[in-house]
């Protein structure tokens, strides 16, 4: 499979389909931060997303927010959703999703991660072997080297064969 190239793409992280999940025997869904959950320059948390994870934990799911951001602003947020959290996590390198793995004692086979780059959360997550979900970013404001990446990323999504709601290949 070629790196960049999720098993799913969804719209937001409000149309992913987490019974589906569930019954795929996922257990741990990451979730980058920036622009997968909030907007990469604010830090505050509406009702809709609270509302959103409560049910995944609900449905019987562990949300893990899995970031490459300073501990400081992902604490915030883990705490306000009473979730775990992995900050500086070095996506695409492999060795703090490994660490999480072992820590929660999972299969790679039980853990998924959603987010909105391909360099960083699909490429981390496809080089370690687990499930990758990838969403639009819910802003257009990017620091200056996503602002970059997100240039190479159009015109890789340009050739890639991406379909949304593409669970049937999980």
């Amino acid at each position: 499979m070629n790196k960049l190239l999720p098993h799913i793409y969804e719209e937001s992280i409000f149309k992913v389909d987490y019974d589906y999940l569930f019954k795929k025997n996922i257990k741990v869904v990451l979730f980058d931060l920036d622009n997968t959950i909030i907007p990469d320059n604010i830090c505050e948390i509406n009702n809709d997303i609270k509302m959103l994870f409560n049910n995944i934990k609900n449905i019987g799911l562990k949300p893990i927010i899995f970031s490459n951001s300073p501990k400081k602003r992902i604490k915030k947020v883990a705490d306000i959703l009473d979730i775990d959290y992995v900050y500086l996590a070095c996506k695409p390198l492999t060795f703090k999703f490994k660490r999480l793995i072992k820590k929660y004692g999972l299969k790679k086979s039980e853990v998924a991660i959603i987010g909105d780059q391909l360099f960083t959360d699909i490429k981390g997550g496809n080089k370690v072997g687990i499930k990758t979900i990838l969403v639009k970013p819910i802003s257009e404001y990017d620091p200056f080297l996503t602002r970059f990446n997100r240039m190479r990323e159009k015109k890789i999504l340009s050739k890639l064969d991406i379909k949304e709601s593409n669970y049937e290949e999980m």
